[in-house]
């Protein structure tokens, strides 16, 4: 860019102003035709993308290293978000906004973009980077110290001996870079003209000429700068990420407190219509006692009888309402009496072991059997005399016990059930006088019965 903007201001690249040196860093980027005629953007030649001025297309240049641009009648799409005023570009990046945060209204101000002017930027770009202006002058953060130019001594010498002043030999011997005298006395013959060439050439102390990448070095540089502009696209896109969760975060918040919300405002709706319908059931029930009240007045009218109750008939209400409530306390006392049926998970439980015993002895329907007959007559004893100490002691270590029960998986759990107690201390199961429940016992005769006569038990 720089080589074509003073192509067209009359200039050529290989002689800057003395002291200036020219920095390569402006020339990432190329372009073929220059027309600033309604030009409003830049357009890379190699991907299509449309940027807004230079310095954009500077940096997409040195990211992927395209160098293909020209100028664009077209502009840049500008739709500004009306609630925060960001300006999105495209889209894709106007729906991206709105995803984000929900803002739907963006006005276009792409027709108010102005022409891109080509020079101005050049201008602006080159004197941000400290190369000279049209008027010499050069803004740099420090100034850095300039020494004489350090040049051919042989060469500067036969230069002075044909007449030529030193100055200007020296200007020639830079410029050219050249160790030959042609070369040298030609340059000065072109730039006799040139205002400062008595004058002397001062560059700053310490400039080393810039090396020429080779092709390797030139390949590695791109590498890393597609490196850092894949980091710092990641960097963007984690810091994204992190907006986007926070305001998941704070939306589901909102929908949360507006879902309570809602809920309260249900329940006291649901609350207010309960209160009415008490409250109208209220009124239908006065409304009906009253219409009993006054037939019952009409009926005793028309018997020729008084509208109000007398005290005899008032006195022979109140005994039937006593005789009825006398009934009604002497069947909730019947009820109290009646056994308590015991929970179903009990009955569940005490099947469940029976369940166990079954299917862990499947080759043995026999000894299952015996078992079950084992258990009816340890619980009918108990039920036949509840008293009896023996009834209620079942010696673990009997051989015989062992042989007929305690062998089976499960039996001594059955009885535990039923109200046992495990003595390890003398090796007995004890069932304690208090422990007794006839109704458990006669439950779990019940659920052994079921287990004796039904040929399917245990199977399904």
């Amino acid at each position: 860019l720089l080589f074509l903007y003073r192509a067209r201001r009359g200039h050529c690249l290989g002689f800057l102003h003395p002291g200036i040196v020219f920095s390569p860093s402006l020339l990432p980027i190329s372009r073929r035709i220059f027309t600033t005629k309604m030009a409003k953007s830049y357009v890379c030649g190699d991907c299509g993308l449309m940027l807004r001025n230079l310095k954009e297309a500077q940096d997409h240049g040195e990211t992927t290293g395209h160098a293909n641009f020209s100028e664009s009648e077209e502009a840049v799409l500008t739709l500004v978000c009306v609630e925060c005023g960001k300006p999105c570009r495209s889209a894709t990046e106007k729906s991206l906004h709105t995803q984000r945060t929900g803002h739907a209204e963006f006005v276009d101000k792409t027709a108010e973009q102005n022409a891109v002017n080509t020079e101005e930027q050049m201008k602006d770009l080159r004197t941000e980077q400290g190369i000279e202006d049209e008027a010499g002058e050069m803004e740099v953060d420090e100034p850095a110290d300039l020494v004489p130019a350090s040049v051919n001594e042989d060469l500067l010498k036969q230069l002075e001996e044909m007449g030529f002043g030193r100055n200007r030999a020296t200007r020639a011997i830079h410029f050219t870079g050249t160790n030959t005298l042609e070369q040298a006395v030609n340059w000065i013959v072109e730039h006799e003209a040139d205002a400062d060439i008595d004058e002397p050439l001062l560059l700053p102390k310490e400039t080393e000429p810039k090396v020429k990448l080779t092709k390797e070095e030139a390949k590695a540089k791109a590498a890393e700068l597609v490196r850092k502009a894949k980091e710092k696209k990641e960097a963007e896109e984690r810091e994204m990420e992190k907006l986007r969760e926070k305001e998941r975060i704070r939306s589901g918040k909102e929908i949360a407190e507006a879902k309570r919300i809602e809920q309260d405002q249900e329940r006291k709706r649901i609350l207010e219509w309960r209160k009415r319908e008490k409250e109208e059931e209220a009124k239908a029930r006065a409304k009906i006692k009253a219409k009993l009240e006054e037939d019952r007045k009409e009926r005793r009218r028309k018997l020729g009888l008084p509208e109000e109750y007398t005290p005899e008939e008032l006195a022979e209400i109140e005994a039937k309402e006593r005789q009825k409530a006398e009934a009604e306390k002497e069947k909730a006392a019947a009820s109290e009496n009646r056994p308590k049926p015991k929970p179903i998970t009990l009955q569940t439980e005490l099947r469940n072991l029976l369940v166990q015993m079954k299917q862990a002895h499947k080759e043995e329907s026999d000894r299952v059997t015996k078992a079950f007959n084992t258990l009816l007559t340890y619980l009918g004893n108990i039920v036949r005399a509840p008293a009896e100490d023996k009834f209620r002691r079942i010696n673990l270590n009997n051989a015989a016990f062992q042989a007929r029960l305690g062998s089976l998986s499960g039996g001594v759990d059955f009885l535990v059930k039923c109200g046992f107690e495990r003595d390890d201390a003398s090796g007995f199961l004890v069932m304690p006088p208090e422990k007794v429940q006839v109704d458990v016992l006669n439950l779990a005769g019940g659920e052994i019965n079921n287990a004796l006569s039904n040929p399917f038990f245990g199977v399904l």
